[in-house]
């Protein structure tokens, strides 16, 4: 896959369970019973499936009756692009920028800002 596209948030939340599977092939059984029971109907978590195949993010493979699914895309390899996105879109890709924002809004606790100031610490 050339460029890594951003996933629509029903598909992206299909990637996380099976990115946090740790398994290299996980089932659909096992992806639908990890959505839990506010979890989309079977159908459209086939559908969504299919998608993510068709987008270059799963293979999938049939093993007796069951169908199986390993990502092609890395978890890590989707949140830095997304990441850099985001940056670029909304901060001018200006770190400095989105952690003015962070503090403005008060999104940030004290102890994150702890930490903040430990890593910065650190990096003199």
């Amino acid at each position: 896959m050339s460029k890594i596209k951003r996933l629509p948030d029903a598909e992206f939340e299909i990637m996380k369970v099976i990115w946090s599977s740790n398994i290299p092939q996980i089932s659909t059984l096992q992806i639908i019973a990890a959505l839990g029971e506010d979890s989309r109907k079977p159908q459209t978590v086939l559908t969504l499936l299919v998608r993510l195949i068709e987008r270059g993010y799963l293979s999938s493979e049939k093993i007796g009756k069951e169908r199986t699914y390993s990502p092609i895309v890395d978890e890590q390899e989707y949140l830095r692009t997304e990441t850099e996105s985001f940056m670029e879109k909304y901060h001018q890709n200006s770190l400095l920028g989105l952690v003015k924002t962070l503090c403005k809004g008060k999104i940030l606790s004290d102890e994150e800002i702890e930490e903040l100031k430990k890593l910065l610490d650190e990096r003199r």
